[in-house]
């Protein structure tokens, strides 16, 4: 490691073990999207200790962290998420959730102890020469925190010349810093499809329109929207993850219910997907003669890192860590992130953090998964760093 970085590693090794217990506090206590409420007045009460000023209610259960030293004109934002998964964990750890069904399954208390192991540092340092606006979202798991924060007035409140978040990833090496210019997350959209036939007698199908028939024609074109319409080098995912219709072998009904997950790693390729389902379904409807209404709802946008920020944020991993410890420009993931809405308004990066890999290592979402502490202390300086460092 860089012997002029050494120091940011040594100081958070001193606090690892305050880390270490701020996060399994938090996994402890899973709370869901827009009920972080403990979460945040956890997070409030230690930067308000540290000498942040502090604004809570940006989005219900979101809160902002401010410090300012010196006179700088630059202002820097670095968020993270709060919120848990409606998963029942299967860790079996003692620090598991002590809520039934819900679970920080995605290490979201991981990532809220990172940053306030840097605020703490940068608290008592106070080595920069600007603002320092630190972000703790909620919902960022399907319900768009990062939305209701910037429509709630997060940056005209707390302005950033640049934003930052870290997002840790099982199957990357434990603390390795992954990076990647343009986009990095997918867009997530979702699609209600209703088939309306007519329903009749299994035996004389004949003197209905069968919509079990009609879906299921839909379902199988449906596969092949992205070998057909998009290009091989381009990402596109279509996907069908439930149908709801009939109760009885020997009924014909007269509904059913598609529901469609739809990924792009491009705004292009969205719109064009968005298209190519309502013709493709208007036209398999048609040919069975069958209605089928569309409800087309779009959820997160591509996360797009921007190329000035993201070359930032790889130069000071490769300052930290040194170039064995950095993944330049890794894969762009198939998953969403609501962060996306925050990079669309300011420019800025988001990057991984390893979590691990191997077969004990599980998956994010999954009910065995916990979040890595021996990257708490890594990620926590890497944060403490890039402040300095972009606040010069």
């Amino acid at each position: 490691m860089p012997a002029d970085t050494q120091h940011y590693l040594d100081a958070m090794q001193r606090f690892a073990a305050d880390l270490v217990a701020i996060r399994r506090d938090i996994h402890h206590h899973p709370e869901l999207g827009f009920a972080e409420n403990r979460t945040s007045d956890l997070v409030a009460e230690r930067l308000e200790a540290w000498g942040f000023q502090v604004e809570r209610g940006i989005g219900k259960t979101g809160l902002v962290g401010q410090l300012r030293c010196g006179d700088g004109p630059k202002r820097l934002g670095l968020r993270a998420d709060m919120d848990a998964l409606p998963i029942e964990e299967r860790t079996g750890l003692p620090h598991s959730s002590c809520h039934p069904g819900v679970m920080h399954a995605c290490g979201h208390d991981g990532h809220t102890a990172m940053l306030l192991g840097a605020a703490r540092y940068l608290a008592q340092t106070r080595r920069f020469n600007g603002t320092l606006n630190l972000i703790f979202q909620p919902a960022e798991e399907n319900f768009g925190g990062a939305r209701r924060m910037l429509d709630e007035g997060l940056f005209e409140r707390y302005p950033c010349d640049s934003v930052f978040a870290m997002h840790n990833m099982p199957g990357y090496p434990t603390g390795k810093l992954v990076f990647r210019d343009g986009a990095m997350m997918a867009s997530s959209d979702y699609v209600t499809v209703t088939v309306t036939g007519v329903g009749g007698h299994g035996s004389s199908p004949h003197h209905g329109r069968d919509s079990v028939v009609a879906a299921a024609s839909i379902v199988m074109a449906l596969q092949t929207l992205v070998s057909r319409n998009v290009s091989p080098f381009d990402l596109g995912v279509v996907t069908v993850g439930a149908i709801h219709g009939g109760a009885a072998s020997n009924v014909i009904p007269e509904k059913v219910t598609l529901e469609i997950s739809v990924r792009a790693m491009s705004a292009e390729v969205r719109a064009l997907l968005e298209q190519r389902i309502k013709e493709l379904i208007d036209g398999q409807s048609r040919s069975f003669g069958v209605q089928a209404e569309v409800e087309y709802r779009r959820g997160y946008p591509v996360l797009i890192n921007t190329p000035r920020e993201t070359q930032f944020a790889r130069e000071t991993a490769l300052a930290l860590l040194g170039p064995d410890e950095v993944i330049e420009q890794g894969a762009g993931r198939s998953g969403s992130e609501d962060f996306a809405y925050m990079l669309e308004e300011c420019p800025g990066s988001y990057l991984f953090i390893g979590n691990g890999t191997g077969k004990s290592t599980p998956m994010l979402h999954n009910p065995r998964y916990d979040f890595n502490d021996e990257v708490l202390v890594r990620g926590a300086a890497y944060w403490a760093c890039l402040t300095e460092r972009f606040l010069a």
